[in-house]
């Protein structure tokens, strides 16, 4: 994998610290968290099939996962995109 699809991290400190100062309650705080992630998460997919983010279809993102599922499975989970 090459550095552009290495994942450091899906919230940045100062993203995370923005979220924390927000008057919000903790649901809404972690629905905001999961929300950038997922955003990030959804331009990273659609780098790699070379559309923009609205173009993405349910299958391709469901196509993803599945890929990388199978990598993490054959070939460890550092060589996945998600390390979970």
């Amino acid at each position: 994998m090459d550095a552009q699809q290495q994942p450091s991290q899906f919230l940045s400190l100062e993203e995370s610290a923005k979220v924390d100062a927000a008057l919000l309650a903790s649901n809404e705080k972690f629905l905001t968290r999961l929300t950038i992630s997922s955003l990030k998460l959804l331009q990273h997919i659609a780098l790699e099939y070379g559309v923009k983010i609205e173009d993405l279809t349910t299958q391709q993102i469901v196509g993803w996962f599945e890929k990388d599922g199978k990598i993490r499975r054959e070939q460890g989970i550092e060589a996945a995109y998600l390390k979970w």
